[in-house]
């Protein structure tokens, strides 16, 4: 994945924080035709309700794809995560809370 274009993705999501400085970003890369991407919206919505302190994106590859120009998503949901200085996680996830629950704790000690 472009480290670059991730940064940026992860940048631009921070700066949209609405409130207080967020501890981090949660981004979620999904195409709308997607199935498991329509089923997981509801569980990345419901996870982002339980980590206030972190800054969600639901971004679409299609609907932005001036923005993710040559990046390639292979498998859908992909996330990328970071702590706002560093990226922690870019890559596939099984698309169920309990393993973004799972990926947030790990990531967070």
């Amino acid at each position: 994945m472009d480290t670059d274009l991730t940064r940026t993705l992860i940048r631009q999501t921070l700066e949209r924080a609405a409130g207080p400085a967020p501890a981090g970003a949660v981004i979620c890369l999904c195409a709308a035709w997607c199935g498991v991407c329509r089923d997981y919206r509801a569980v990345f919505d419901e996870v982002a309700q339980a980590h206030p302190s972190l800054v969600f994106r639901w971004l679409d590859v299609e609907d932005e794809a001036d923005l993710l120009g040559d990046l390639d998503i292979e498998t859908f949901p992909t996330l990328l995560v970071s702590d706002g200085q560093t990226i922690l996680h870019a890559g596939p996830l099984l698309p169920q809370a309990a393993h973004l629950q799972r990926l947030l704790r790990g990531l967070s000690r």
